[in-house]
Parts: structure tokens; sequence; C-alpha cells
């Protein structure tokens, strides 16, 4: 894992990219939500993302509680592609978001197989050692990474958000992922 943050600071390539690669561990999206994520959506001074349904799998907003480390990557980025729709737009055109094979081509060139790490297995490994680490309830890193309740009449109940969990997880995790990526 540190060795895997440690290659992405490193990363040479084009600079949205760059933060693409460097924002996907922190937050809990699908890679289509990121590629995708629009400055509309987005706070920094209230440090929160609202996912438009439509973007979602589950045809729900989602807020995504963004940590510090996340702010300023975003107001690093800002500079580069504030002006238009996109936070990552396609390095072919501003008016699309980045391509889906963005990410995972940025990984290969690091040096990481896909049976190592692809886009999509950020959330894998968040959800992983979330969990793992015994610090936060199931339904907390599950809202997070906006899955629905499997069990129907549960998930019919229970609506809540665990937004504060939610907030001092996602500040937790990014701090940990720094913590992670000075060890060797």
């Amino acid at each position: 894992m540190g060795e895997l943050l440690r290659a992405i600071e490193g990363y040479e390539g084009h600079p949205v990219t760059k933060y693409a690669l460097q924002m996907s561990p922190h937050v809990f999206v699908r890679p289509g939500e990121l590629r995708k994520a629009e400055w509309s959506e987005i706070d920094l001074d209230g440090a929160v993302w609202r996912i438009d349904a439509s973007k979602m799998k589950g045809r729900q907003e989602h807020a995504v509680p963004l940590s510090r480390q996340v702010v300023s990557i975003l107001r690093s980025i800002h500079p580069f592609t504030g002006h238009g729709q996109y936070v990552f737009p396609s390095l072919r055109g501003a008016k699309r978001p980045m391509s889906e094979n963005t990410v995972n081509g940025a990984l290969r060139r690091l040096g990481f197989t896909g049976d190592e790490m692809t886009a999509h297995g950020f959330r894998a490994m968040a959800s992983t050692l979330l969990n793992e680490s015994g610090k936060w309830q199931p339904d907390a890193i599950e809202r997070a990474l906006a899955h629905k309740d499997r069990d129907r009449i549960r998930g019919a109940y229970h609506r809540g958000s665990h937004w504060a969990e939610r907030v001092a997880m996602a500040q937790w995790w990014s701090d940990y992922l720094d913590e992670l990526a000075t060890m060797r």
C-alpha cells in the first residue's frame, strides 16, 4: 500500500491524471463517479461532494465527506480545471469527463498490473482496511461506499447516513494513508 501511494506521488504524467490518482485512494467512490465529478457538486468550504443521483449506481444522491487532504488536492487542481464543468476533464477536450481508462492506464505505467491494483480496487482496499480496523460501524462503511442494504426489509427502515461517523472516518482514512505512504 505504501509503495503504491509513493508511486502515485511520483507520477510524472499529465497533472490532471496525477490529481485523479491522488484522490482515488482517499474517497470511496466508483471510478466513474470520480471521473465524472463536476465542480458544481463540490463544496470546498463545507468539505462535501454531493454526487447527483443520475451518476450513482443506486440512483440516489450520495454525499461524500472530504478530508483535509482531499480538499487540498481539489484546491490544487482548481487552477487547471476549475473554469470548466469537470474536475477531471478528458485530455482530449474539457467538455467530456476523463476517459474510463485513464486511471487504470496510469496505474499500469506506474508498474502495477491489473491483478495488483485497479481504479475500482481502491474501494475494495478501503472497505477491507476500514472494516479490519474495528474503529467504524459496518453500516457507516457501507454508506460511505454508497451500498444499499442487502436486507430489503432492514434497508426500507434504516435510512440513516451515519454522517458524523463518516466525516470522522474520511479524515482518519486520509491520515492513515499519509502514514502508510511514509512507511518503508
